[in-house]
C-alpha cells in the first residue's frame, strides 16, 4: 500500500485507478438494498419523465391555447401544475433514497475497512501510518458519499432526460435533432482526453488531503511534546507547506475540469444556437409551429444542460474512483497473521509452558538487523523468568512473537506443545495478560479501561483488581469514580496512575500466561513496593515473563535470562549472576551506583 510520496500527478502507478471500474467495489454494497435502488431509480425516472413533459405542457398551451384563438388556457396550465406537483413529489423521494443509500455504502464501507484493519497485523502499520489511514477512513469516505448520494443520481437523472429529451426531439422535428446528435461525438472526444489526465490528478489530490489529515493528528497528538521544545513555527510551516502543496494539487485538478467544462458547454451551446437559428426560419416559413420551436427550444435547452452536467459528474465520478481505490486497498490487505484453516486448539487446561526454539527474527522494516538470533528458551508453567539486558537486546520481541503478531523468519515459538502458526491468534492471545512499557488507555471511562481484557466483569471483580493494583484510592477520588471520562490516551491521570490501571486491567483479565514489560518503572518508591506486593501475588501458579531494569523486581525471579544482541549470554539466580562478574553484574553495579548517587542527591 505504501507509495512515493514524491511522485508526480503524471508519474503516480495509476493504472487502476484510471477506470471508473474502481468503484465496482461501491456499487458491490449498494446492491445489497435492492428495495431503495428500485424505489430510488423508479423515483428518478418519474422526475425525469416529469421534467421532459415540462416543454410539451408549453407546446399544448401555445398551440391549443394561444395560437388556436381558442382563450381558455386554464385546462391547459392546470395541467402544467399537476406535472410539476409530480416533479416536486418524485425528487423529494429522489433525494431521501439516493441520500439514504449514500449513508448506508459509506457506513458499510467504514465498517469493512475497520474490520480488516482489526486483523492485520502489527506489521503492517509500522510500514503505513495509522494516521493516514485515518485519513482515508473519513476524507475518501465522503468522497464516495458525495459519489454515492448525489453524484450518480445526477449522472442518471442526465442520462434520462438527455436520451428521453432527444427521442421527444426527433418527434417535434427529426431534421433539427439529426444535427444536434452529430455534434455529440465532436463533445464527447474531449471529455475522454481530458478526464485520463484528471484521473491521475484525482488521486494525487486525495493523497495530498490525506497527507494533511495525517499531519494534523501527528501534531495534535504530540502537543505537549510541540511546545515543551518550542516548535511551534516549524510545525506551523510544516503543515503551510503540506496545505499548500495540497492546494496547488487541486488547483491543477481545478484547472482541468474548468477547462473541460468550458470547452463541453461551448461545444453544445453553439450547436444548440445554430440549430434554434434554423428552426426560426422554420417557424418563419410556415414549416414548425410556435408551439413545436417553442418545446424544441425548452428540451434542447435540457439536453444540452444534461450533457454538459456529465462533464462535472465525470469528474466527480473520477474522483471517486479514486477515493474507492484507496479504500479497495485497505480492503483487499491480506493478514500477514492469520488463523490457519484447521487450527489446532490449545489443550485444556492450560499449562502456560512458552518454548522459543532456535528462533531468528528481523522485523519486516529493518530486514538487515536481527532483533533476535539462533534464540532459544523454554518457561515452563508457573514459572517466573525475569529478562535483562541493554536497549536494543530483543526483550520486547520476545512478547510480540510470544503473542504471535510476527512470526520468525526461522525456528519456532510454542505455546503447550503447540506451534504459533498451527493455532488461532485469538486463542493464543486469550490465554496472555499484557502491561506493556508504553501504557495504553482509551478515550473512554475507567471502568471500560479496566475491564478491557474482561469485559463482563462486575464492578466488585473491578475494585478487587484496582485495589490489588494500588488503583482504588484515586479511581475513587475521580469526580464520577468507574464512570469519569480518562481524557484521550488517558490524559486526565498521572503517568502512573496509567501504569496501575494497565496493571488493574492485567490482574482482572486472569490469564496463564503474564508478561510485564517494565510494569512498575513509572511508579514511585511506595507505589511500586505496593503493587510489586499484588503482582507477586498474581504471579503465583502463573507462567510468567518479566522485563525489567530495577532488580527489586528481577531478584524474586525464579530465573534470570540476560540478553544482549538478540542473543542469551546468562541465565541464573540473581546471586549467581552476581557471583559471574559477566553482563548481568555490570548492569546491577551501574544501577547500584545510580541509586546511591540518587540517594545523596536527595539527602543533600
Amino acid at each position: 500500500m505504501t507509495e512515493d510520496k514524491n511522485m508526480t500527478p503524471d508519474d503516480t502507478p495509476s493504472a487502476p485507478f484510471k477506470k471508473i471500474g474502481n468503484l465496482r467495489m461501491v456499487w458491490d454494497r449498494a446492491v445489497r438494498y435492492p428495495k431503495q435502488i428500485s424505489l430510488a431509480m423508479l423515483s428518478l425516472f418519474v422526475a425525469a419523465m416529469a421534467t421532459l413533459a415540462i416543454p410539451a405542457g408549453f407546446k399544448t398551451i401555445i398551440d391549443k391555447g394561444f395560437m388556436s384563438g381558442a382563450g381558455d388556457v386554464a385546462p391547459y396550465f392546470q395541467g402544467l401544475l399537476v406535472i410539476v406537483a409530480v416533479l416536486a413529489v418524485a425528487t423529494a423521494f429522489r433525494f431521501y433514497f439516493v441520500s439514504w443509500l449514500g449513508e448506508r455504502v459509506v457506513a458499510d464501507i467504514r465498517l469493512a475497512v475497520q474490520r480488516n484493519l482489526l486483523q492485520l497485523a502489527p506489521g503492517f502499520f509500522e510500514e503505513n501510518r495509522p494516521s493516514e489511514i485515518s485519513s482515508r477512513m473519513t476524507s475518501d469516505t465522503a468522497v464516495i458519499e458525495q459519489v454515492v448520494g448525489t453524484t450518480v443520481s445526477v449522472a442518471l437523472r442526465n442520462i434520462v432526460i438527455g436520451v428521453g429529451g432527444i427521442i421527444y426531439l426527433f418527434t417535434l422535428a427529426p431534421a433539427l435533432t439529426a444535427g444536434l446528435l452529430m455534434a455529440i461525438p465532436i463533445i464527447i472526444l474531449p471529455i475522454v482526453f481530458i478526464g485520463r489526465k484528471l484521473t491521475n490528478v484525482s488521486r494525487f489530490s486525495q493523497d495530498r488531503v490525506a497527507d494533511v489529515g495525517a499531519m494534523v493528528a501527528e501534531t495534535l497528538g504530540a502537543m505537549k511534546i510541540v511546545q515543551a521544545f518550542g516548535q511551534e513555527g516549524r510545525e506551523h510551516a510544516r503543515f503551510g507547506g503540506a496545505v499548500e502543496a495540497t492546494f496547488d494539487t487541486a488547483k491543477r485538478r481545478i484547472r482541468l475540469r474548468s477547462a473541460m467544462t468550458a470547452i463541453v458547454i461551448g461545444l453544445i451551446f453553439t450547436g444548440i444556437t445554430l440549430l434554434m437559428w434554423r428552426g426560426a426560419i422554420g417557424v418563419a416559413d410556415g414549416s414548425i409551429s410556435g408551439g413545436t420551436i417553442a418545446a424544441f427550444v425548452l428540451t434542447g435547452g435540457l439536453v444540452a444542460g444534461s450533457f454538459g452536467a456529465l462533464t462535472e459528474v465525470y469528474g466527480d465520478l473520477l474522483r471517486g474512483a479514486g477515493a474507492a481505490g484507496r479504500l479497495a486497498e485497505l480492503l483487499s490487505e491480506k493478514p500477514g497473521i492469520a488463523a490457519p484453516l484447521n487450527p489446532i486448539d490449545l489443550p485444556e487446561p492450560a499449562r502456560g509452558k512458552i518454548a522459543f526454539d532456535n528462533v531468528t527474527f528481523a522485523y519486516p522494516t529493518r530486514p538487515e538487523t536481527n532483533a533476535l538470533t539462533n534464540f532459544s528458551l523454554t518457561v515452563s508453567p508457573g514459572e517466573t523468568v525475569a529478562v535483562v539486558g541493554p536497549s536494543g537486546a530483543g526483550k520486547s520481541t520476545l512478547f510480540q512473537l510470544a503473542q504471535r503478531f510476527y512470526d520468525p523468519q526461522s525456528g519456532s515459538v510454542r505455546i503447550d506443545g503447540v506451534a504459533l502458526p498451527s493455532a488461532d491468534p485469538a486463542e493464543i492471545r486469550q490465554r496472555m495478560a499484557l502491561v506493556p512499557q508504553d501504557t495504553v488507555l482509551f478515550a473512554a471511562s475507567a471502568r471500560d479501561n479496566l475491564r478491557y481484557g474482561e469485559w463482563e466483569a462486575t464492578d466488585e471483580e473491578i475494585w478487587d483488581a484496582a485495589r490489588a493494583a494500588n488503583a482504588e484510592k484515586f479511581l475513587k477520588a475521580l469526580p464520577e469514580g468507574l464512570d469519569s471520562f480518562m481524557g484521550e490516551a488517558g490524559t486526565r491521570l498521572s503517568g502512573g496512575q496509567r501504569q496501575r490501571v494497565a496493571i488493574a486491567r492485567a490482574l482482572l483479565r486472569n490469564t496463564p500466561i503474564l508478561l510485564l514489560d517494565e510494569a512498575t518503572s513509572a511508579l514511585d518508591a511506595e507505589s511500586e513496593k505496593l503493587v510489586q506486593d499484588a503482582l507477586d501475588k498474581l504471579m503465583q501458579d502463573r507462567t510468567t515473563i518479566v522485563i525489567a531494569h530495577r532488580l527489586a523486581t528481577v531478584r524474586s525471579a525464579d530465573r534470570i535470562v540476560v540478553m544482549d544482541e538478540g542473543r542469551i549470554v546468562e541465565q541464573g539466580t540473581h546471586d549467581a549472576l552476581l557471583a559471574k562478574d559477566g553482563l548481568y553484574s555490570r548492569l546491577a553495579k551501574l544501577q547500584f551506583n545510580d541509586s546511591q548517587s540518587d540517594r545523596s542527591k536527595t539527602l543533600a
